[in-house]
């Protein structure tokens, strides 16, 4: 039980106060190790390519037991994977996994940095991965991390000597990294750099291997291991009372968008890290052996060490606060040392050290969530000194408006201070958004115009408050970012950040409309307003020869935070096209065409994000057999959506309500992506599914991953069919009709090979390798310099009816907007009971 409240308080005191941005409280413990850290003048970086690589083990055991600066450089933030929490997909997905992550490194104590490559999906080769990231761009965002932080060691996830073994994203990262190593140090190489950095080369690189990449546990310990690390990773902290395996499980379950959430563990573990270039430590067991981490390291560093070690040798767990005139004086000392690299970093340090040590509690808050450009909003300061040391507060500052109140009042042991200061927004003050999506960027490589904001994992604070202090004759300044605080009578206090928006924005909330008809569709608007009483107008921007009814809609919205919904027609052409619609807002001349989404999840701090509304309108000659769908709904699925814009009835399914007879009044059922993965009680309705089709139905199922969920996959087709871990990724790539004639093909429309442009992101994924003589393969698929793929669509008669089994990424194209695939996807819904075939 005892261990039980350990994990508990842990968990809290990482997430719970770090996600609501709370001045943070910190016990004598956490005291202590903030000091073994400050102690410690090493650091070490940790590269892979996605969200989730990241091994939190190993960076656990390096920020809490050797108490070295940790940093995770993840070059993607995940926009191409997949939700198995919500909705969001692409940008959305990416914002969502960037706080995952941030998660996981308050409680593995790591850092978290970002280049600006995209995830774009799987990717066989680096070559073709370096080809859609811009490989100078990306080399060049590692090199900027390399310079800034200046890592002693440098450890990458995967290995470089495996092209065209593994996800491209994977290899590249451990490619680029390798030559970053080497390219830090040259000032010749991307040196407009250096005005906010200096050269640096790592002292170590590392490919932290496993028996993994040796193909078994046998291999791996007949391997030779002269040229690797071991490190057991599995420590005990008789501090916290956790093991550092337990600590990285809870780091690695908050990537809960990936289903990694997982049980912690505990014992010893090992780790190892095979040495790639640099001087192999003496004791390896010591990845920092042989690297001065201590105060002498730099240039009067010496005299600060000697304070600071002292402390730690004689630290007073009851009463840290005695130690206050100490780390004062060793902040003061610091001042003066000429390094400006560690004088930056432990200066930090020490700030925070001591405000903690003399429990000092400073805020800066509104009650208000945001304010637009212009107007004024008041914010609300205040100070408590917790201790019994004098400390003076001088000044406070806002920036970056510059406004200020001068102060000068001691602070007396516990007495609360609390001030308030009104302060203009800036016209021109940019709004609050992730920075990586204030630009379109290209499909492998967001565009940052503040260069200064490349590798930072999310968008500074829109003001910060800075409490200027004085403590024995030394000035210290203490910035806090300005927060929004509220209650809730079921949650209790609750703060966010305090953001800049516009003064209106709207939203379309569906991406993609299809008109499978030449009959108008409403499209309704959300116009939220920033402001109170906000008169205006909004229109729809239109592609060629749409229409809308009507022009325009004037508006008035008398509350701040309110929401109006108005209605357009929109009116498409008898001509098949293609094109976007954005809602144009006007207020006083100006205009305004962003979409406000929100992004909300219990173990990561609400997200808000501004995009450029707009959404894609269709006009197909579609035709379809049959209205009435049933839809099993998958991870993050779509489909079911898109099905209704073409006008079918989709009833969305509840597992436990598939029973014998249950399907039979639907022409078609469809069973969504993954689901055999998320649903665990779908294998024991197999039989229901396999005999609606045998009665005459018509079953749709889309890919499942192999290797998940524990599932064989066995019976899932009435007939032997085998799944694999193949794909084709290439979304250009060729299709050839191998069943030119089948009525799939045909049905009521007509498939041609250029029904496959503009598909997005791939081809298909998790396709089937063998199958029964009796399925019918429909299309060949295959990547450059690769095999013919001739599983991406499987139909064949059972009984009366028709089973269909497709890896085709249906699921992506469909909520884009491709018309080929809704051609496609409705003929393979429209296949008649006991129609022959051609």
């Amino acid at each position: 039980m005892r261990y039980f409240y350990a994990l508990r308080l842990w968990v809290f005191l990482c997430t719970s106060v770090a996600l609501a941005q709370l001045p943070k409280s910190n016990s004598s413990t956490e005291i202590y190790t903030s000091l073994q850290k400050l102690n410690f003048l090493g650091t070490a970086l940790y590269v892979a390519a996605h969200p989730d690589d990241e091994n939190t083990r190993l960076i656990a055991y390096l920020a809490n037991e050797v108490k070295a600066r940790t940093a995770y450089m993840s070059l993607t933030r995940g926009d191409g994977g997949q939700n198995l929490i919500g909705s969001e997909l692409g940008s959305l997905l990416g914002v969502l996994r960037t706080q995952e992550l941030l998660a996981a490194r308050r409680i593995d104590g790591g850092e978290q940095f970002f280049s600006r490559a995209i995830d774009f999906g799987y990717s066989k080769h680096p070559e073709e991965t370096l080809k859609i990231w811009n490989k100078e761009a990306i080399l060049g965002d590692l090199v900027r991390v390399i310079r800034e932080i200046q890592p002693d060691v440098i450890i990458n996830r995967f290995d470089h000597r495996t092209p065209g073994t593994t996800h491209g994203h994977h290899t590249s990262s451990a490619m680029l990294s390798l030559e970053a190593f080497d390219l830090a140090n040259d000032p010749k190489v991307y040196p407009e750099q250096l005005t906010s950095t200096e050269i640096w080369q790592p002292k170590r690189i590392f490919f932290n291997t496993s028996w993994w990449f040796y193909g078994s546990e046998e291999k791996f310990k007949e391997a030779d291991k002269t040229n690797l690390l071991e490190m057991n990773v599995g420590v005990y902290y008789p501090i916290r009372g956790l093991s550092n395996n337990e600590i990285a499980s809870l780091a690695s379950s908050q990537h809960l968008c990936q289903g990694f959430g997982r049980l912690t563990t505990r014992g010893n573990e090992a780790e190892y890290v095979e040495l790639l270039k640099g001087d192999m430590p003496a004791d390896k067991t010591n990845i920092f052996e042989g690297i001065n981490t201590t105060w002498s390291r730099i240039k009067g560093g010496e005299a600060i060490g000697k304070i600071l070690y002292d402390i730690e040798a004689n630290f007073d767990f009851s009463n840290p606060s005695k130690h206050v005139p100490q780390l004062v004086a060793a902040y003061a000392l610091l001042q003066e040392i000429t390094d400006t690299h560690w004088k930056s970093l432990k200066s930090k340090e020490l700030e925070e050290l001591i405000v903690a040590t003399a429990g000092l509690y400073l805020d800066a808050h509104t009650s208000e969530a945001y304010a637009t450009p212009g107007s004024q909003v008041k914010i609300h300061f205040e100070a408590v000194n917790r201790s019994n040391q004098p400390i003076t507060l001088k000044n406070i500052e806002v920036r970056p408006s510059k406004e200020n109140i001068t102060i000068n009042t001691a602070l007396a042991e516990n007495e609360k201070k609390l001030f308030s200061l009104a302060i203009p927004i800036p016209k021109n003050q940019p709004y609050t958004s992730p920075y990586w999506l204030e630009k379109k960027g290209n499909l492998g490589i967001f565009e940052v115009t503040d260069k200064s904001l490349i590798g930072k994992p999310r968008t500074p604070a829109a003001f910060t408050a800075g409490f200027e202090l004085e403590i024995n004759d030394v000035a210290i300044r203490i910035e806090r970012p300005v927060i929004y605080r509220f209650a809730k009578p079921d949650k209790g206090e609750i703060v966010q950040s305090f953001e800049i928006l516009p003064k209106a924005t709207a939203n379309i909330d569906e991406n993609v409309f299809v008109f499978a008809t030449k009959d108008a569709k409403e499209i309704p608007v959300r116009i939220k307003a920033m402001e109170k009483n906000l008169e205006g107008s909004v229109r729809l921007q239109l592609p060629k020869n749409w229409t809308s009814s009507p022009d325009k809609i004037d508006f008035v919205i008398s509350q701040k935070g309110e929401e109006r919904t108005v209605v357009f027609k929109l009116l498409p052409p008898e001509a098949e096209s293609e094109g976007y619609i954005v809602p144009v807002i006007s207020i006083n001349g100006n205009t305004y065409s962003q979409s406000l989404e929100e992004i909300t999840y219990d173990h990561i701090p609400k997200q808000t994000i501004l995009l450029p509304s707009e959404s894609k309108v269709v006009r197909l000659n579609i035709k379809k057999n049959g209205a009435n769908i049933a839809y099993l709904m998958g991870a993050e699925d779509k489909v079911a959506l898109s099905l209704e814009q073409i006008g079918y009835h989709v009833n969305r399914l509840d597992v436990n309500a598939i029973k014998e007879g249950s399907l039979d009044q639907y022409d078609a059922v469809v069973v969504g992506i993954r689901a055999y993965n998320v649903i665990p009680e779908l294998k024991f309705k197999q039989k229901h599914l396999l005999e609606y089709v045998k009665n005459g139905g018509n079953l749709v199922l889309q890919y499942n991953v192999v290797g998940r969920s524990g599932f064989s996959f066995e019976g899932i087709a009435p007939y032997h069919l085998q799944l694999s871990n193949n794909r084709v990724t290439d979304e250009n790539s060729p299709v050839e009709l191998l069943a030119k004639d089948h009525i799939a093909l045909n049905y009521p429309n007509k498939i041609i090979p250029s029904d496959f442009d503009g598909w997005v992101q791939e081809r298909g994924l998790y396709l089937p390798n063998t199958w029964d003589e009796r399925f019918t393969p429909l299309i060949s698929i295959h990547d450059s310099g690769e095999s013919q793929e001739n599983g991406s669509i499987l139909v064949t008669k059972y009984g009366k009816g028709n089973y269909v089994y497709t890896a085709l990424s249906f699921f992506r194209e469909l909520p884009e907007g491709v018309p080929g695939a809704y051609k496609l996807f409705t003929n393979l819904l429209s296949l008649p009971e006991n129609k022959p075939t051609p």
